[in-house]
């Protein structure tokens, strides 16, 4: 049963993360050049999209071994964080998502973005979404028996960690800073899941 779960959250985020990038950060292009949305060896996924995939794939997998959603996606939730742990180092190590120019001591040089330092972006979303947030939600989940306020925990911690880290980060080329030049797609798409997160930590739940 777990591998089926495995199977079907790998499925979910891989098409989600890759189609919420297409869809939410380079439309244009990739609507006139519809045969590069399969490449995905040349990067480009959404953590934004591979949520929505990830929440289709639980809906089906919950389904089919009559499951409860919540049940599933409160067991996944501290799992993920290691996740994005993983994948923000990896982004530093590939030198890929930096940060802004800054004066800081602890800047870095990326040579693919230039001679100037920059904030590790990458490492600041590593410790935040991947160390405390884990830190946070396993906890959380160690004491609460209420359905959904654990996915409640992690999608609030992330959308205010991911909201905050991308003031320090450097935007997409293509799009730049959206709202009043100040806000970037990033922080948009977490608004609407920093909501969702709170409205499972208040609703009723049913004993």
């Amino acid at each position: 049963l777990v591998w089926d779960l495995v199977f079907y959250v790998a499925v979910g985020a891989v098409v989600g993360g890759r189609l919420g990038y297409v869809i939410f950060y380079n439309a244009t292009y990739y609507f006139s050049q519809p045969i590069e949305i399969f490449s995905v060896w040349t990067g480009g996924m959404s953590f934004h999209g591979g949520l929505i995939g990830v929440i289709c794939a639980i809906v089906l997998f919950a389904r089919r071994f009559e499951k409860s959603f919540f049940e599933v996606a409160d067991f996944l939730a501290p799992l993920c964080a290691p996740g994005l742990l993983a994948g923000r180092i990896g982004n530093f190590i590939n030198q890929e998502l930096w940060g802004r120019v800054t004066e800081v001591p602890w800047g870095v040089v990326f040579p693919m973005a230039g001679p100037l330092p920059r904030h590790p972006s990458q490492l600041y979303e590593a410790g935040l979404e991947g160390v405390i947030l884990f830190f946070v939600v396993w906890i959380y989940s160690a004491s609460s028996k209420s359905s959904g306020r654990v996915s409640g925990v992690f999608l609030l911690g992330y959308s205010l960690m991911r909201f905050i880290v991308e003031f320090f980060r450097e935007p997409d080329a293509h799009l730049g800073l959206i709202v009043g030049n100040a806000i970037s797609m990033g922080q948009i798409l977490s608004i609407p899941v920093a909501l969702f997160g709170f409205w499972l930590l208040i609703r009723p739940v049913r004993p």
